[in-house]
């Protein structure tokens, strides 16, 4: 079988304006006729390394499968060429459902994709579809920037984001490994995971997360207490520092989510604003800058 490749000009869309939708990367995707799907055997296929979706709900499963058993997979999923077969670049929920559901063959869109484009596709359409975790959608943002060179700048504009929702996202690695997990799981939420982010060192946060998941805390609770957790981190300089300057690092701490200390008077002194990564000293340039 084969699927002639389409032709790039230097003006191809798919390299601009990713979070317009699926079209804008694959021209034709979203317009019924204009790219004829190919029926590709099952076994031809292989998963994609850099999907950034890992978790699929076993609930949301069974109903997928129930579904293609009546009626079939009815939007074509996206593949590449690969060794041997093809790679599911977008579809992979689909992919796996069919093969569950007994199915030997499923339609499919292929396009000749770069390792970048294969990943700004995958992460466009499940964001799109609301199928990544924050964690998931942290880790592609980071592979965005990190493997292929992006800025926040241009990952937000391949995605249909703002730099700062990027900058936000990409906190979440900040995270100890076990506050992470617990996103990943479904145990506290995004809004829980950036107030834990403000309580400052990791031990902090820890401390700070135990109490969140054995009690139940509301978001709100969570950010009162962060916001004690970081004023007891504070200590004042010397004996008679003064109080407007006390102030001013508990309010700057709890505006960028990191411990800053004031020395000095009102009249002159300094500001240190501490960080704990690459990424943390980004997310405070930007928030400085902006």
């Amino acid at each position: 079988m084969h699927v002639p490749d389409s032709p790039r000009s230097p003006t191809d869309p798919r390299r601009r304006g990713l979070g317009k939708g699926l079209g804008a990367l694959i021209p034709g995707a979203e317009a019924a006729g204009v790219e004829r799907p190919t029926e590709i055997p099952l076994a031809h296929l292989s998963a994609n390394p850099l999907q950034p979706r890992q978790v699929m709900d076993p609930q949301e499963m069974a109903g997928l499968v129930d579904s293609i058993r009546r009626h079939g997979v009815l939007q074509p999923i996206v593949v590449r060429p690969s060794a041997g077969g093809f790679e599911v670049v977008a579809g992979e929920r689909r992919w796996r459902g069919a093969e569950a559901a007994g199915l030997s063959t499923i339609p499919a869109v292929v396009r000749t994709l770069t390792d970048q484009e294969a990943l700004e596709l995958a992460l466009v359409e499940n964001l799109q579809r609301e199928d990544l975790n924050p964690m998931e959608r942290a880790r592609a943002y980071r592979n965005l920037i990190g493997d292929f060179g992006l800025t926040q700048e241009e990952v937000a504009e391949r995605v249909g984001k703002s730099q700062p929702s990027i900058a936000n996202s990409l906190r979440l690695l900040n995270l100890p490994l076990q506050i992470q997990a617990s996103l990943e799981a479904g145990r506290i939420t995004e809004g829980h995971a950036r107030a834990l982010l403000s309580a400052g060192t990791e031990a902090a946060m820890l401390r700070l997360w135990e109490r969140v998941e054995r009690r139940g805390l509301s978001v709100r609770e969570t950010e009162q207490l962060a916001r004690a957790a970081i004023s007891r981190e504070i200590r004042p300089r010397r004996r008679a520092q003064d109080p407007q300057l006390r102030t001013v690092e508990q309010d700057l701490s709890r505006r960028y989510g990191t411990r800053v200390s004031a020395s000095g008077t009102r009249n002159r002194g300094h500001l240190a604003f501490e960080y704990y990564s690459e990424e943390d000293l980004q997310r405070l340039l930007d928030l400085l800058l902006d």
